[in-house]
């Protein structure tokens, strides 16, 4: 299925939980992956996936995810905090969408691990990731 991943074949993709259904897909022309929850839409920068991925494998243990809406802070050391941090590869926000930046901790794990990249939990909360 080369295309999948696309607007018109989006990943169908669930929280690391299972309790949140959600899809994803890039959108190069916009320079962003694109995630759908609802009628909701969040963007983040499209290098994400192979940034976080190279994180994790330098990291080379369980990470927990931390993800939390833009206006909360990010639990330090988790997906989450570095997914916003200054000294990761874009120097800030991965997500691009003001008021709708947050929440990388919860919908970009699940898509690397469709993707083959990662490890993930799915306990009911406190879930960690780890690169394959």
């Amino acid at each position: 299925m080369a295309d999948l991943g696309t607007r018109e074949n989006p990943w169908k993709l669930k929280t690391a939980p299972g309790t949140s259904d959600y899809e994803m897909f890039r959108a190069p022309e916009l320079d962003a992956l694109v995630c759908r929850v609802g009628k909701t839409e969040l963007r983040y920068k499209l290098r994400c996936i192979e940034d976080l991925h190279a994180m994790l494998k330098a990291h080379g243990d369980w990470m927990a995810l931390g993800g939390t809406d833009e206006q909360k802070p990010a639990p330090e050391g988790t997906v989450e905090a570095w997914g916003r941090a200054a000294t990761n590869p874009v120097g800030g926000w991965y997500g691009t969408k003001s008021g709708l930046r947050g929440r990388f901790g919860v919908y970009l794990p699940p898509l690397l691990e469709e993707l083959g990249l990662v490890e993930l939990e799915h306990n009911a909360k406190n879930n960690r990731v780890r690169a394959k």
